[in-house]
C-alpha cells in the first residue's frame, strides 16, 4: 500500500511539472491560429476567371514563352523562376536591352493570396499583374498591340487559345493571355510547410527552436503586419515606421505607393511582403540589398518596431521563418509551338 501511494504521489508530481509546458504549448498553438491560416492544398478560384485544364495549360505555355518579349529572350519565368522560390535571386531583374528594373522581383509563389500585386499594389490581382511586365519598356517591352500579333503569328497557338476560350470568335487577345497566365500562377502554391502542419494540430511539426521563434515573432509585434494565410501580403505599411532604414534599403527617390496614389501619407509605403518561403528568396526588401535573412530581420526590428533585437532573438525568429518553406510546385516545362517564317521576328 505504501508503494502504491508513493507511485501515485510521484505521478502527480510529474504531472505538475508537465502541465505548465503542455499549457504553454497549447497557448502558443491557439495564439498562432488566431493570427495565421495554413495554405490550402488546392488553388483558389479567381473571381470572373474560372480555371479549366485547357486554360491552365495555355497559361503555363505563355508563362515560359520568351516570345512575349520584344527580344524573344525574356519570359515571365525569367524574373519569377519557380526553381528559385518564384523569384530570380537578383537585387533587381534584368530586362529589355539589359536594363535593370527599379525593384526586387517579388515571389510568384502564393501570390494569389496577396491583397494586390507589385510592391506598390498597382495591380489589383494576378490577371492585371500579368499584363504589366509584357508591355513595360524596361521589362519585356512588347507594345500592347503587338502581344496578340505575336501570338497570332505562331500558328500552334490558335487551337490552344480556342480550347482555353471556347466560343470566342477571336480568342487570341492580350486580355485572354493575361487570364490564362493568372490561372496558371494561381496553381503555384506551397502547402504543407512545417508551420502549416503546426497550425493544423501537429505540435511536433515545429522544432523547439522554431516554436520559441514563433513566440518571439508574435510577442515582439512582427505578426501585426505579417499575418494571415501568406504571413504578409494583406496590407500596406510605411518602411520605417519608427526609424528610417539606411538609404541602401530605402532610397529617397522611390516613394513606394505614393507613386500610384499621389497621396502624401503613402510616401514610402509598400505592400507588406509575404514571408512564405522567405528562406528561398534572397535578396530581401524592395531594393534587394539584404542578402542575409538575419540582417533583414534585424533591420525590420529597428525600422518597424523600434527595437534592437539581440543576436539570440534574431536567430530565434530566423529559425521560425525557416518553417515557412512549403512543398514547392512541380512544373513540367511545356513544349512550345514553333515559330514559322511569317512569325514576327525578335527586336534587337
Amino acid at each position: 500500500m505504501v508503494k502504491r501511494h508513493t507511485a501515485v504521489a510521484l505521478l502527480s508530481l510529474m504531472a505538475g511539472f508537465c502541465a505548465p509546458a503542455a499549457l504553454a504549448e497549447n497557448n502558443l498553438e491557439s495564439k498562432a491560429r488566431q493570427q495565421f491560416q495554413p495554405i490550402p492544398t488546392t488553388p483558389p478560384e479567381l473571381p470572373g476567371n474560372p480555371a479549366t485544364p485547357a486554360k491552365v495549360d495555355l497559361g503555363k505555355m505563355l508563362y515560359f514563352d520568351p516570345r512575349l518579349s520584344a527580344s524573344h529572350a525574356i519570359s515571365c519565368a525569367s524574373c519569377h523562376d519557380i526553381g528559385l522560390g518564384g523569384a530570380d535571386a537578383e537585387p533587381t531583374s534584368i530586362g529589355h536591352r539589359w536594363q535593370r528594373g527599379g525593384r526586387n522581383a517579388p515571389t510568384v509563389l502564393n501570390a494569389v493570396f496577396n491583397t494586390a500585386q507589385f510592391w506598390d499594389g498597382r495591380a489589383k490581382d494576378l490577371e492585371q499583374q500579368a499584363g504589366g511586365p509584357m508591355v513595360n519598356p524596361v521589362e519585356m517591352a512588347s507594345p500592347e498591340t503587338h502581344v496578340a500579333e505575336q501570338l497570332k503569328g505562331i500558328p500552334g497557338y490558335g487551337d490552344v487559345f480556342a480550347k482555353a476560350f471556347p466560343g470566342e470568335p477571336d480568342p487570341i487577345t492580350l486580355a485572354n493571355a493575361q487570364k490564362a497566365i493568372a490561372v496558371f500562377e494561381a496553381t503555384l502554391i506551397t502547402p504543407d510547410a512545417p508551420f502549416d502542419r503546426f497550425l493544423k494540430g501537429d505540435e511536433n511539426a515545429l522544432s523547439p527552436a522554431q516554436k520559441v521563434g514563433l513566440a518571439v515573432f508574435m510577442d515582439k509585434g512582427c505578426s501585426a503586419c505579417h499575418n494571415g494565410i501568406n504571413i504578409g501580403g494583406g496590407m500596406y505599411a510605411p518602411f520605417g515606421v519608427v526609424e528610417k532604414p539606411a538609404a541602401e534599403f530605402l532610397p529617397p527617390a522611390d516613394k513606394g505607393r505614393f507613386m500610384v496614389t499621389k497621396t502624401a501619407s503613402d510616401e514610402y509605403v509598400f505592400k507588406v511582403p509575404t514571408l512564405r518561403n522567405i528562406a528561398l528568396t534572397a535578396p530581401y526588401f524592395h531594393t534587394g540589398q539584404a542578402w542575409d535573412l538575419r540582417q533583414a530581420v534585424a533591420v525590420m526590428g529597428a525600422s518597424q518596431l523600434g527595437i534592437q533585437l539581440s543576436g539570440d532573438e534574431v536567430d530565434k525568429i530566423t529559425a521560425f521563418l525557416d518553417s515557412l518553406t512549403g512543398e514547392q510546385p512541380t512544373v513540367t516545362y511545356p513544349i512550345l509551338p514553333p515559330s514559322v517564317a511569317s512569325t514576327p521576328r525578335p527586336q534587337p
